[in-house]
């Protein structure tokens, strides 16, 4: 068939094209969700050493699999029952048989979860802030905020022997749903606080971190780290001794993102990384426009962790002394806490379906 004015259709053609143009300049002025700084990464570490890749998670047991949503942490009381904070707002009780109970609807979205000396459970929830939640089932709000404000995004906690619970806000500008937010625009919104039941303060100990998240007493509750997840490392705030009040840093350049981390009381801290470092992201930190531009698009086009399993078992003086893998993620992956309990480590995640056990083996 033959057009009759091919001109016409050739302009058409162009004004849409124009139009194209002119649409995605001004879709791109628009202001952002972000204002990105910029940042350069040290080379990723190879693994290689103790991080060596091992199949080692491949051996874990796969509890209430299909059973839970996004069981961030968990903690482990005396009976041997299994508490998790899962994606819906629930705590679920595990029992010796995997049976899983709704125990307690916090309405938020629970994820870092301890033990008080009064066996109560000391949840960090993303929306609802420091709860307690006593043994049948109770939930109190402890603290929701300090003077500065309110918390953004309530994230790990470690509660000390004497009681004072040690927290982390891993964001005053992004919610739970916003961190890939978080990580693009790498401003320092994080904090570590700490609350005293018995005078119910909140204070902050350290503020301007770069995604506050796991946090850990050291065996001697002489000082605590709390990991930076977008910086790749792991700070120590001392809390006794010469040095206390002030922080430093125990580990840089992980080879991942760290998440979670807990001590066991004996010398050993483990580190969870939902994800080894990507490429993409390092390169991207050094184009805020570039990170500005991503921002803006969809969620499902945000980055996304690579699916694999990584534990770090880490000494007190901040060398990575073990690994544990899954190199294909399908065991388990995006492993976000770690808790010793008995000889066993049971392992959390935030998107997956499943709790995983390892028994120990003497290294």
């Amino acid at each position: 068939m033959q057009m009759k004015h091919p001109k016409l259709v050739a302009l058409l053609i162009i004004g849409d094209i124009v139009a194209v143009i002119l649409l995605l300049f001004w879709w791109m002025a628009q202001p952002g969700f972000v204002d990105a700084a910029a940042w350069n990464p040290s080379k990723a570490p190879a693994l290689a050493g103790a991080t060596s890749p091992n199949t080692a998670l491949l051996e874990a047991r796969l509890i209430a699999q299909g059973k839970v949503w996004g069981p961030e942490d968990v903690a482990v009381d005396n009976a041997g029952r299994i508490y998790a904070g899962t994606q819906d707002g629930l705590i679920v009780r595990v029992d010796a048989d995997g049976q899983v109970e709704t125990w307690v609807r916090t309405g938020g979205r629970p994820l870092g979860l301890d033990w008080d000396p009064q066996g109560n459970l000391i949840v960090a929830d993303a929306y609802k802030g420091l709860l307690s939640i006593d043994p049948a089932g109770t939930v109190t709000v402890l603290t929701t905020g300090t003077e500065d404000g309110a918390f953004g995004f309530t994230d790990d906690v470690d509660v000390a022997s004497d009681g004072l619970i040690y927290f982390t806000d891993a964001s005053s500008k992004f919610g739970q749903g916003e961190y890939a937010l978080d990580l693009l625009e790498f401003r320092p919104h994080g904090s570590l606080l700490v609350y005293d039941p018995a005078t119910g303060q909140t204070r902050r100990l350290l503020d301007n971190l770069y995604f506050a998240n796991g946090v850990a007493l050291s065996s001697d509750e002489s000082f605590l780290l709390v990991n930076e997840t977008w910086k790749y490392r792991i700070l120590r705030y001392w809390l006794k001794g010469e040095r206390a009040g002030q922080h430093e840093v125990f580990i840089d350049n992980l080879p991942g993102f760290p998440d979670g981390v807990s001590g066991n009381g004996s010398g050993t801290f483990w580190v969870a990384l939902p994800s080894p470092r990507k490429q993409d992201v390092d390169d991207m930190h050094a184009s805020p426009w570039l990170k500005n531009i991503v921002a803006k698009l969809p969620k499902w086009m945000l980055p996304k962790a690579i699916e694999y399993g990584l534990v770090l078992a880490l000494d007190e003086q901040g060398n990575i002394i073990a690994s544990y893998h899954d190199p294909d993620g399908k065991h388990l992956q995006e492993i976000t806490s770690v808790e010793e309990h008995q000889g066993s480590i049971y392992l959390g995640s935030l998107g997956n379906d499943r709790i995983g056990q390892l028994k120990l083996k003497p290294r």
